[in-house]
């Protein structure tokens, strides 16, 4: 492919390495297209500024090649524009110039016009003690962009604490302020496409309208309380008076 990283040694968890002197590939702000700034980790090793340095991984030299795909020229040009090929993969990148992955541009997710991505909020849930798998991906809000959307599968004999969840939401110091979700289904199982990936599709697709136990917090400052039939409705009737009936589930 157009993107070549090389490993690297010594490199933290989930690195992909880094790139050839040769190649300009960098980490950019797909709105802007400016590049993002380097990494910055506390203490711990904890990623401080998610939302500013995630961005798409893109290669920016002249000398980039792409052959494009066989009769869908719109992907082709998606791939290609303003002479640099984006890749479509999502990363942040260290002092060192090395490149950690953090999704695909799919998992993006847009609340109150910030983008950030979802692979560092799925960290942060994943460190919950009840939580054995964890997904996190947008939903469509009823005015406009999306809204946060959890789903988790509970270790052997854990149960959903709504409480508890709160607190541990309020003591992550690197939850980004438009981060916590605002539902958070129960799942027995994550579905997945292969060993250890989740397949995040059907998630986003049934959303809140699932049989699965849904908590939510109807406003920001508000508790988690169970979704009911009742607020269903009223949340598909929000999306039509906004003229988003298509975007509800």
């Amino acid at each position: 492919g157009a993107i070549v990283l090389a490993p690297t040694r010594g490199a933290q968890r989930g690195a992909l390495g880094v790139a050839a002197p040769e190649h300009d590939i960098v980490v950019v702000d797909p709105d802007s297209g400016v590049e993002c700034p380097r990494a910055e980790f506390d203490e711990h090793g904890r990623l401080i500024n998610a939302t500013a340095a995630i961005g798409e991984i893109v290669r920016r030299d002249p000398n980039v090649r792409f052959e494009g795909y066989y009769r869908n020229d719109a992907a082709a040009a998606d791939r290609m524009r303003n002479g640099w090929y984006w890749s479509g993969d999502l990363a942040y990148r260290d002092a060192d110039g090395v490149f950690y992955f953090a999704g695909r541009h799919t998992d993006w997710i847009r609340v109150d016009a910030e983008n950030f991505a979802a692979a560092p909020v799925e960290r942060i849930l994943g460190r919950h003690p009840d939580v054995a798998a964890v997904a996190v991906y947008g939903v469509a809000d009823p005015v406009t962009g999306d809204q946060v959307m959890a789903a988790l599968e509970l270790r052997p004999g854990a149960t959903f604490d709504p409480t508890r969840f709160e607190r541990f939401l309020a003591e992550q110091r690197d939850l980004g302020t438009k981060w916590a979700p605002t539902f958070v289904r129960i799942v027995e199982r994550l579905p997945t496409t292969g060993p250890d990936k989740v397949d995040r599709k059907p998630l986003r697709a049934e959303a809140w309208a699932t049989s699965d136990p849904v908590w939510w917090k109807p406003a920001r400052d508000a508790d988690y309380r169970l979704l009911t039939d009742a607020d269903r409705a009223a949340l598909r009737a929000r999306f039509a008076e906004h003229g988003r009936a298509d975007f509800a589930p």
